[in-house]
């Protein structure tokens, strides 16, 4: 029985890029009913086959810098001389009719994330090793070498971070990091501050 949840559950995924976050992410989504993956909003131009509103809201420089004068966003962070950032109004409503939110930021958004909403679940995917991630980077063949040598570096640097998280997953093969991440929301869900209202009729 799927017992309606009185508040959604806010999930934040971080893990270096080329760990396969989409394709966890794309897995996960695919398997679960009630959940809504947050799109962020950038001021990047769309790459080839890329949807606005899917990969992401594309907005002008001005319209993003508005949104964080209105105090719009959850977070957000510049990278690479573009802005990026999570819409705090389309989050609040979907939590508030009990669906789980997914977020997918980089450490920097997700310590600003953990300001303001220290509820959230925090879960972090590493690969099996750095030598893997090295591989999955070259395999790609999109990428520079110096850019892939960029991409490594900052890995080492969120590595760093990793303590900050509730959660490590391990991304060795799709199904197993969908699996351990299902049983963390599964826990999450058994939290007593997380049934209350199921609570209430025994007090």
């Amino acid at each position: 029985m799927q017992l309606k949840k009185d508040k959604g559950q806010l999930i934040v995924l971080s893990g270096p890029s080329g760990v396969g976050k989409s394709t966890v992410i794309a897995e996960l989504l695919s398997q679960r009913d009630n959940i809504y993956f947050s799109v962020s909003y950038t001021t990047r131009q769309p790459r080839v086959g890329e949807q606005d509103g899917v990969n992401y809201n594309f907005v002008s420089r001005a319209e993003f810098e508005r949104m964080i004068a209105a105090d719009e966003l959850l977070e957000y962070a510049e990278y690479v001389s573009n802005y990026y950032g999570t819409s705090l109004k389309a989050i609040q409503q979907r939590l508030d009719t009990g669906v789980d939110v997914l977020l997918d930021i980089e450490v920097q958004g997700a310590a600003k994330v953990k300001a303001r909403c220290p509820d959230a679940l925090f879960i972090f995917i590493i690969p099996p090793s750095f030598e893997e991630l090295s591989r999955r980077l070259h395999g790609r063949n999109t990428d520079s070498e110096e850019i892939i040598s960029g991409r490594l570096e900052k890995a080492r640097v969120e590595f760093c971070e990793i303590p900050n998280y509730d959660y490590l997953v391990i991304n060795d093969k799709v199904t197993h990091a969908v699996e351990e991440i299902e049983a963390i929301l599964r826990a999450a869900e058994c939290r007593v501050s997380s049934r209350q209202r199921i609570l209430a009729q025994f007090q």
